[in-house]
């Protein structure tokens, strides 16, 4: 049986092609030492992800979310206590974050010169609009895609109608992406191609276990070797 050609491609953005985990973690220090009178750095952590795990179906993923998810910690913490500059500095790091400026990763920009008009590419990312808007824009890399799609969360749903909107369906689609929760396992679900590209530094709530077994499961040390991947696939 033939494979039908791939026409559509996916691409995440935050780990994928530039560079977001970093940032985040750095943040996430200099709120620990904001906090340090009232608890160890490995607890102020541990709080953190609970009130982020808490406030995903509230805030949604992104900046905004993750500052408020600060101030919840720190209130928490120090059981209302947290003195108001404390408060002040949360705030500042996080509009901090919001106006970090785009670091490309290796090979981002050539996957895309050599995929572009050969394929529909599709930008496919979650998070805050204006602030993914805002990197795309500065990335330099906007003028690679066909479409791109902001979504609040990539399930095998979203991924079913982004494919059929822009192409032929799953099928004839790929996904690319550092995520195997987000990007990979329910783009394969629906019958996509998913390719896994890692990133050392992938957020806790994104890991699940390779679907090393699903026919359509590939996985690439970085973004060079997508395009001669997809030629292995026959298109």
């Amino acid at each position: 049986m033939s494979i039908r050609p791939i026409t559509v491609i996916g691409f995440d953005a935050d780990d994928t092609l530039w560079q977001n985990e970093q940032y985040y973690k750095l943040t996430e220090a200099h709120f620990q030492s904001l906090l340090a009178d009232f608890a160890e750095g490995d607890r102020v952590s541990e709080r953190l992800l609970e009130a982020e795990k808490r406030n995903l179906s509230h805030y949604g993923f992104g900046i905004k979310g993750f500052t408020l998810s600060m101030i919840e910690t720190a209130l928490e913490i120090t059981e209302g206590r947290v003195p108001s500059t404390v408060i002040g500095e949360i705030l500042a790091i996080g509009r901090e974050l919001l106006s970090h400026p785009v670091e490309c990763l290796p090979h981002a920009r050539e996957a895309l010169e050599a995929l572009s008009g050969r394929y529909f590419l599709v930008l496919i990312t979650k998070g805050d609009l204006f602030d993914q808007e805002r990197k795309l824009a500065q990335s330099g890399l906007g003028d690679y895609f066909d479409a791109v799609e902001i979504v609040s969360d990539k399930s095998a749903t979203t991924y079913r109608r982004i494919f059929g909107k822009h192409g032929e369906g799953p099928e004839r689609s790929m996904m690319i992406g550092n995520s195997l929760k987000s990007d990979i396992v329910p783009a394969i679900a629906t019958g996509a191609w998913g390719v896994f590209v890692p990133h050392e530094l992938t957020w806790v709530l994104e890991h699940v276990d390779r679907p090393t077994e699903a026919p359509r499961f590939r996985e690439v040390p970085h973004l060079g070797d997508v395009p001669s991947l997809i030629e292995t696939l026959g298109q």
